[in-house]
């Protein structure tokens, strides 16, 4: 009878001692791990998320906050139904397969790093719970989960689509893919992702890479308004074309450079790229006021100097996205330049027309030219002011000569090689194109009214 009673006794204590876990806040930063493993007709899930993520889950807490850390499995096994199986759903070959099962669930300890490779994480999550004496905060344990999706082809294209962005007010995930074929996979994204092939067909990386350009086009615009800027003056069709294919050439070695690692990886890079870019819409702008219109049917040149900043600005969108290209990095490169130019003929197919419309119901267009970009130009005057203040935020001083630095000026210099050589090649195209002799002197106002009234005409 003494042992019953004991036992009884026990448990009145730890029931006086010990609250639920009630409902509490979302963490404001949730970092999320997954390791995937696809073998043997079967697809393995490791998740590594944090406890405190877990909202309506009565855990047993002691009156300091610790967690205790008993017979947890059956709320550990509720809460991972709840809350992370609906949300990782896996595709093969485009079909959804079966939810999960959930083969293991723990909590661990803030101080483990067994998530450094999948082997080790599998034998962690299938090994020993934590010692039940341990007294722990609950907000600093994670919560580790083994998935197993079953009856997948060993040869299925696997696809996943992350919407675990519940679990924090500001979710980070990471994902390390190991396949079938032995291709390993990593990924880095904030929020909810959509879909994300792991190992995506070249078909599917250009479908992709074509609709994130096409959007970053529609998106940027500080670039739209550059591309206005550029056309607010010329409103003849064959010159346009010379100065948007010469810009399009331009971003696209710069882009190009950029994603295959030939830029700076210094803090003040981005800033200045930003800060130069507004630059580049406030010169334009001036532009299109003090020099002859006859003179900027020939601004390719201009153009091509500033598309070389502006593909810098386009690599900085691009290089959060490479890692869903899989293994096709140039095929990805090539369709991204393809959406960003579809986004651009689609704003020019807008905006050409409109101001061939406006500018056949003026009498004095010089005027409206002006006016149009000294707005353009205003606004993005503070862009640069404000992108500057920024740039002068960072270290700008020059280290003494290394190794390092003198790479990168070897690259600048090869950069500024292949961008001279470049546009030399494509001079005489561009010149034809533009259909303008290529020495034009500087006309007085009343030649500049004239070639502005003229040019209001496509031809």
């Amino acid at each position: 009878m003494l042992l019953p009673r004991l036992f009884a006794s026990c448990l009145l204590l730890l029931a006086l001692f010990a609250r639920p876990l009630a409902a509490h806040e979302l963490p404001e930063r949730a970092a999320i791990s997954a390791l995937v493993r696809a073998d043997s007709g079967r697809v393995l899930v490791l998740l590594r998320v944090p406890l405190e993520s877990m909202r309506d889950v009565n855990f047993p807490l002691r009156s300091d906050g610790t967690l205790v850390l008993g017979n947890l499995a059956p709320l550990l096994d509720e809460a991972a139904r709840t809350w992370l199986v609906p949300g990782l759903p896996l595709f093969a070959d485009g079909r959804a397969v079966a939810a999960p099962v959930v083969r293991a669930a723990r909590v661990s300890h803030p101080a483990d790093r067994s998530f450094g490779t999948f082997d080790e994480a599998l034998a962690h999550v299938r090994g020993a719970p934590l010692d039940s004496a341990l007294q722990l905060p609950w907000q600093q344990l994670h919560f580790d989960v083994l998935l197993e999706y079953p009856a997948v082809a060993a040869d299925a294209r696997l696809a996943l689509e992350p919407a675990l962005a519940h679990l924090g007010v500001r979710t980070t995930m990471t994902v390390r893919a190991t396949l079938a074929s032995g291709a390993e996979r990593a990924f880095l994204f904030e929020g909810d992702p959509g879909r994300v092939a792991l190992d995506p067909t070249w078909w599917q990386a250009a479908g992709t890479f074509v609709a994130l350009g096409f959007e970053h086009i529609l998106g940027g615009i500080d670039h739209l308004l550059f591309v206005c800027c550029l056309v607010i003056p010329v409103r003849r069709w064959r010159p346009l074309v010379a100065i948007v294919s010469a810009f399009t050439v331009a971003h696209s070695i710069t882009l190009a450079t950029a994603v295959l690692g030939f830029t700076p990886d210094a803090l003040w890079f981005p800033p200045l790229v930003e800060t130069l870019i507004a630059a580049s819409i406030v010169y334009m702008a001036a532009e299109n006021v003090l020099r002859p219109a006859e003179a900027l049917e020939r601004r390719w040149p201009v153009a091509f100097a500033f598309g070389l900043v502006h593909g810098f600005g386009f690599s900085f969108a691009l290089g959060e996205t490479l890692q869903f290209a899989g293994a096709h990095l140039v095929t990805s490169l090539a369709a991204f330049n393809v959406g960003v130019e579809a986004g651009q003929v689609a704003v020019l197919a807008v905006v050409v027309p409109a101001l061939a419309w406006v500018f056949e119901r003026v009498t004095r267009p010089f005027v409206l030219v002006a006016v149009l970009s000294a707005l353009v130009g205003h606004t993005a005057w503070h862009w640069m002011a404000e992108r500057g203040a920024e740039l002068l935020t960072h270290d700008l001083s020059v280290s003494a000569p290394s190794p390092v630095v003198w790479l990168g000026v070897l690259r600048a210099a090869l950069l500024v090689a292949i961008s001279v050589a470049v546009a030399w090649g494509l001079s005489g195209v561009f010149d034809r194109l533009s259909g303008a002799p290529v020495g034009v002197r500087r006309a007085g106002h009343g030649t500049r009214e004239r070639a502005h009234s003229e040019g209001s005409s496509f031809s």
